[in-house]
């Protein structure tokens, strides 16, 4: 690394790392959360460092490592390739990544190659989730689609999103899955996002 590649402070996660090598199926991870969480915690947009966001009521934790794909934006061009949604739901793509080998730490960059996604409609905002595998992973870096998943797994994944936003007093977290979808389909919506995101950006700098 040349010096003029090292940053002398901290970049922030969402905003000063890269989506990937290549974008839009080899995309890096920025993980919040590890299967082994029973706590929510996401990035704080300000400071960028990890916050709890709130307890999991629920015992359901998440089936793989869940985080975000860093210089992507949940705006106009996500939420119109999500039937009945109003809006993106103004947060960084989410991202799932699936590991043989347990990662039980969070705050790190994990190159991932995109296999499918699960769309979310979360009270009329486009909330996708995509699904990723760890690039190099000795069990599943053969696998090109998200329908090669053991249907298990794809069960835990959905229900874990279904249910991750009920808390007290709430019984119907007002999330639905809309559908499963493959490579192709989840390439169209990391491209979206990360459009999203540009506009953002160039919004932000015309103020």
């Amino acid at each position: 690394m040349s010096p003029s590649e090292f940053s002398q402070w901290r970049p922030h996660p969402w905003h000063g790392l890269p989506s990937g090598k290549e974008p839009p199926l080899h995309v890096n991870a920025y993980v919040e959360l590890t299967p082994f969480d029973v706590i929510k915690y996401e990035v704080d947009k300000a400071s960028g460092y990890l916050k709890v966001d709130r307890p999991q009521r629920t015992s359901s934790q998440p089936p793989a490592l869940y985080g975000f794909i860093p210089r992507t934006f949940c705006g106009d061009q996500v939420a119109s390739l999500c039937p009945g949604a109003k809006r993106g739901d103004g947060d960084p793509l989410d991202i799932c990544v699936l590991s043989e080998r347990q990662i039980t730490r969070a705050e790190i960059i994990v190159p991932s190659r995109v296999v499918g996604g699960i769309q979310l409609l979360d009270r009329s905002e486009a909330d996708d989730k995509i699904i990723a595998v760890l690039e190099g992973d000795l069990m599943w870096d053969g696998l090109t689609d998200l329908h090669e998943l053991p249907k298990i797994l794809v069960e835990r994944l959905e229900h874990y999103f279904s249910t991750y936003k009920i808390v007290k007093g709430v019984r119907d977290a007002q999330i639905k899955v809309q559908q499963i979808y493959d490579s192709e389909y989840a390439s169209r919506v990391v491209n979206a996002a990360i459009a999203d995101y540009r506009t953002l950006v160039s919004a932000q700098k015309a103020n």
